[in-house]
């Protein structure tokens, strides 16, 4: 625990700081390219997303997982991933232009191509990086986040400020894995191997094969909305729904991959030495749900400001799908352990049940509610959500003996967190002018909401304050030695 936590902490300021670097460009992106610009590049990723998850093959879970890994089954690991990527990569670039057709947008062909380059560089580091998750080796990756993070940034703002479009995206991504290919050779794990081998391919493959199914339904899950709404409607409404979907994940991107860092593999230990996973989820849900739920609500309440103060005006469009976006959130927040921990026992076929029930449903809603907008698409969203709650709650019951109610009795502190601090934002909203600009109403705010918020944790003895006083001593300490004479 006291490793895991270690790590947590240094993967927290890790994303964290690649997150707000990335927003930051994000935002002068916006202001750079048009929507449909945007729109062009997310629907390519669509499809480079659900790529992604046949190139992994499950190769970074099993050797996260995996409880004897031996050099061989790494060997194994390796071919398998390195096969995968490179035929993925092939079949990405032939498809390129099917697929710009199908959309009637010839720009998604270039993008693409680039994109399928990237391909064949990411399996340089795809091993190293599950080694080190395995090791919750957090500081190494963190160098490695900060150089693919910078050079990511630096390519993107350049490229869009000399006209390259959608284009500056792609490019900006390919130097991005590039350079953290690059970064990741000195930081390999002491003894790991570098040939590829298919000694133990079978074993990698059989893990893979269920891993592979739950990864496809989730990244099908993800694809269908641009892909859905670039159908029915256009790219335009598919830039504004990213935008829309970007700003409900502010709290994802700030916390990054925090959230679920080293997730599977200490579930893993739990479960290989007998111990029930239910205090380790229901404690993991109330701590993320007493933050990134009062986030969300935030994020409802102000969308309006953050909007038009992050991007500009030309996005207040997408700012009415935010409350659909922003329920869905929440709903997904509650079961957001689920998938690794059955992943952790060894069936990670079994999260694969709900994402496909959602997917159904998004379909279905999505044609019957589409009215040609963008509002009533994202409430489609929503119900498909929501519909899918009850099968991932029974799964959660029958593998973890871990009930909705007992669920939801762990989490009612973090709903009167959130209720508190959204009453708060409610009154600052209705006491800031409105003709101040949109920033400085935000910015003014923040204090007093994280005030509240904090407050609200003390009044409830929320599980989290323990950790804000953690982080809070442990920032003071190393605050303390750089400033040893203030």
């Amino acid at each position: 625990m006291a490793d895991l936590r270690r790590s947590l902490v240094i993967n927290f300021f890790s994303s964290s700081g690649a997150a707000l670097l990335q927003f930051v460009v994000s935002v002068m992106l916006a202001r750079m390219l048009s929507p449909s610009e945007i729109g062009v590049f997310s629907m390519t990723v669509v499809f480079v997303n659900l790529a992604h998850v046949f190139r992994d093959f499950g190769v970074s879970t099993y050797l996260q997982r995996e409880p004897n890994l031996t050099p061989d089954k790494i060997r194994s690991a390796t071919g398998v991933v390195f096969s995968t990527s490179w035929l993925i990569a092939f079949g990405m670039f032939l498809s390129s232009a099917w697929i710009g057709r199908m959309f009637n947008e010839p720009e998604i062909v270039p993008v693409m191509r680039v994109l399928a380059i990237g391909f064949l560089l990411i399996p340089f580091g795809t091993v190293t990086n599950a080694l080190l998750t395995r090791e919750f080796a957090a500081d190494k990756q963190a160098i490695v986040t900060a150089v693919g993070t910078i050079s990511f940034c630096i390519s993107c703002l350049v490229l869009a400020k000399l006209g390259f479009g959608s284009m500056s995206l792609a490019y900006a991504n390919l130097v991005n894995i590039i350079t953290c290919a690059i970064a990741y050779i000195p930081l390999r794990p002491k003894n790991t191997p570098w040939a590829p081998s298919f000694r133990h391919w079978r074993g990698v493959a059989h893990f893979g094969l269920g891993s592979l199914l739950s990864s496809s339904a989730v990244a099908i899950n993800n694809a269908i909305p641009d892909i859905l709404l670039g159908k029915l409607g256009s790219a335009r409404l598919v830039g504004l729904l990213s935008r829309a979907n970007s700003t409900v994940t502010i709290f994802t991107y700030v916390a990054g991959s925090t959230v679920s860092y080293g997730a599977v593999s200490y579930l893993a230990q739990a479960h290989y030495n007998g111990t029930s996973l239910v205090p380790t989820l229901s404690r993991a849900t109330i701590l993320l749900t007493g933050i990134g739920w009062p986030a969300l609500a935030l994020t409802c309440l102000l969308g309006h400001d953050i909007v038009l103060g992050l991007y500009g005006a030309q996005w207040v469009e997408c700012v009415p799908a935010i409350l659909p976006l922003t329920l869905a959130a929440a709903v997904t927040m509650l079961f957001h352990y689920i998938p690794a921990a059955v992943t952790a026992i060894g069936r990670p076929y079994l999260s694969a049940v709900p994402v496909l029930v959602t997917l159904l449903t998004r379909i279905a809603f999505g044609v019957a509610l589409f009215d040609g907008g963008l509002v009533g698409f994202a409430w489609a969203l929503c119900w498909a959500t929501i519909a899918s709650a009850p099968v991932i709650a029974m799964q959660q019951h029958r593998y973890f003996n871990f009930t909705i109610v007992a669920l939801l009795r762990a989490t009612m502190p973090s709903m009167v967190v959130t209720i508190g601090t959204g009453a708060a934002g409610v009154l600052l909203n209705f006491l800031i002018p409105d003709s101040l600009p949109s920033l400085v109403r935000l910015l003014a705010m923040l204090p007093v909401l994280a005030l509240v918020w904090y407050m609200m944790l003390r009044a409830t003895r929320h599980e989290l304050l323990e950790e804000v006083h953690r982080l809070a001593a442990t920032a003071k300490l190393r605050l303390g030695r750089l400033l040893p004479n203030v």
